[in-house]
């Protein structure tokens, strides 16, 4: 039986760690068929190593999304592995630690500024340097930390994940004439490298795992990446503009 991603093309940003939402989803993904290329930034032997761990080799191309050169030659390099590409993962988020953990009154403009850049301006620049290679029923899905409502500690990431969500429904509306679908997954939280990043995140974690009606599992990133999976599959072609919670129905729930 042929899998939910056979013969699809996928770009996956954002693997630090085989812990990472994004390993987790290049993974999946391979085990459901796709061809997977991933990028890197920084530290780029760490994430050839932890390319390693797939299923299957996958080549690892670098990208900093604040870097227009590296943007504009994306898909050049993309290429070389692949002819085309059905479906891109934006894993990608950063905020200087004075954004986060309490800073949101006294948090400088350039910090706020990076943040900003790094975690949703990226989303369409993403979207944008991908879109030589890609076509009708491509799909292009981010992980966002539902921006509805204020969390504790999350401060100037909150915003930005909230302009995330706003800028994922005007690619949706600009993209659909060509067949391009965009949506976000909102995970429930998740022990990752970028969470233990955040100073006091463990004050999501006990109210998560009683409160959300499913249970939750903080170590677990797969249910996360399955969606993700979906939703770059043939199985959501009227699907854009959406966002879909895989946190354990929480927040459907009050008190």
């Amino acid at each position: 039986m042929a899998g939910l991603l056979e013969g699809k093309r996928l770009l996956v940003t954002g693997v630090i760690t085989d812990a990472s939402i994004a390993f987790s989803v290049a993974k999946v993904a391979q085990e459901q068929g796709a061809t997977v290329v991933l990028t890197g930034f920084g530290r780029m032997s760490l994430v050839e190593r932890i390319a390693k761990r797939l299923p299957a080799p996958a080549p690892v191309i670098e990208l900093d999304v604040t870097d227009n050169e590296q943007l504009g030659s994306l898909a050049d390099r993309v290429r070389e592995h692949v002819d085309g590409l059905d479906g891109v993962l934006h894993s990608i988020g950063f905020a200087p630690q004075s954004c986060l953990g309490g800073g949101f009154l006294t948090a400088p403009w350039e910090d706020v500024a990076t943040a900003v850049q790094v975690s949703t301006y990226s989303f369409t620049s993403l979207a944008v340097a991908a879109l030589p290679l890609m076509g009708p029923g491509g799909s292009i899905v981010g992980l966002t930390f539902d921006a509805a409502q204020a969390w504790p500690v999350y401060d100037w990431m909150g915003v930005a994940k909230a302009g995330l969500e706003s800028a994922s429904r005007y690619l949706a509306r600009d993209l659909g004439s060509q067949g391009i679908r965009v949506n976000l997954v909102a995970a429930g939280p998740l022990r990752t490298m970028a969470a233990k990043s955040i100073p006091g995140f463990e004050q999501f974690e006990e109210v998560w795992t009683q409160r959300a009606p499913l249970g939750w599992d903080l170590t677990d990133p797969e249910p996360t990446a399955r969606a993700c999976a979906a939703l770059m599959s043939d199985w959501f072609p009227a699907t854009t503009g959406e966002i879909i919670h895989v946190d354990g129905g929480f927040h459907a729930v009050g008190a």
